[in-house]
């Protein structure tokens, strides 16, 4: 039975407003809790600098807000890990943490290695291709994750600007809108007041993230919203505007992948068959240039991290 519209937008939400940089600082030197930003990149040579300057400046340097500012690069070809470390990142590459767990491609997978070589039981996850943003974005996430104590994950959503002619539009995105938050509408519908499941930024307590299955691929950030309230309820579930975001869009093409891949991992959720075996599939796409191509679709999960061998705190 479906709940009524006013249970769907029982999501608690706030606005980035609501905090400041020295404030959240503040309250966390009371806490003793400390923050840990991860960036996970690929590719990102040309945004991902500027990305971690201004989070270090302003959250590290003007104000002690964020304790680990990390880079997972995930199997870059250009020099992503150069110029990520030339800004102050501590940079690492996704294949080379925990190599006796072996190497998935995928942002899923650079966010669970994340937490091999991270402190903090905070974690924020910033994307590498942002364009239009500030570091109010890990201010308003960290200030709404330690608000209230029954909170374990934080959703931002933001106006978009379309990179064709800088119009804004608080609708999502062509796979939020199409395929996530009609996925919500129909198995979980008391999620349906996330306005963007699929946000590069969020975050989580280290203690929800490291209990998590975390697919390997784009499905982490709908997998974590889902079972975050599968085990917890919407009241461990809190969403922050952040103002306007910009940032580089895909093609459609490749966005086919992304959706096959959150498809999987709902199936998965809906009491379908695992996604995680096999390990891979094909998408096949048309073109009239090139016609038929195989493409494929990453649907390997990984275990809880408290789970896996080599884990601090975790398995031995």
């Amino acid at each position: 039975m479906r709940t009524s519209t006013r249970d769907w937008l029982a999501v608690h939400s706030r606005a980035h407003e609501e905090f400041t940089a020295a404030g959240v600082a503040e309250h966390l030197r009371e806490t003793g809790e400390r923050v840990s930003v991860v960036i996970p990149a690929r590719n990102e040579a040309r945004t991902v600098g500027g990305v971690v300057s201004l989070l270090r400046g302003a959250l590290m340097e003007e104000v002690p807000l964020v304790d680990e500012l990390v880079v997972i690069d995930s199997d870059s070809t250009d020099e992503t890990a150069a110029v990520a470390r030339g800004a102050g990142a501590v940079v690492h590459r996704s294949a080379e943490i925990a190599p006796h767990l072996g190497s998935n491609p995928g942002k899923g997978e650079a966010l669970w290695k994340s937490l091999f070589v991270t402190t903090g039981e905070l974690l924020v996850f910033v994307d590498a291709d942002l364009t239009e943003w500030g570091p109010h974005f890990v201010t308003g996430l960290v200030g709404t994750l330690t608000a209230d104590p029954a909170t374990r994950l934080v959703k931002g959503w933001y106006d978009r600007v379309l990179d064709l002619d800088g119009r804004r539009s608080t609708e999502g995105g062509r796979v939020t809108e199409l395929v996530a938050r009609r996925v919500l509408d129909l198995w979980w519908p008391e999620l349906a007041g996330v306005v963007q499941p699929l946000a590069g930024e969020w975050a989580a307590r280290r203690s929800l993230m490291e209990a998590l299955t975390v697919p390997t691929g784009y499905g982490v950030e709908i997998a974590s919203l889902v079972d975050t309230f599968t085990a917890h309820g919407l009241g461990a579930i809190a969403q922050v505007d952040l103002g306007a975001r910009a940032h580089r869009h895909q093609q459609d093409h490749d966005l086919a992948v992304m959706a096959a891949e959150l498809l999987a991992v709902v199936r998965a959720r809906c009491g379908g068959e695992a996604a995680g075996v096999p390990a891979a599939q094909e998408l096949h796409q048309f073109t009239r240039e090139g016609g038929w191509r195989a493409r494929p679709v990453p649907l390997a999960q990984r275990p809880p991290a408290v789970d896996a061998v080599g884990y601090p705190g975790g398995a031995s």
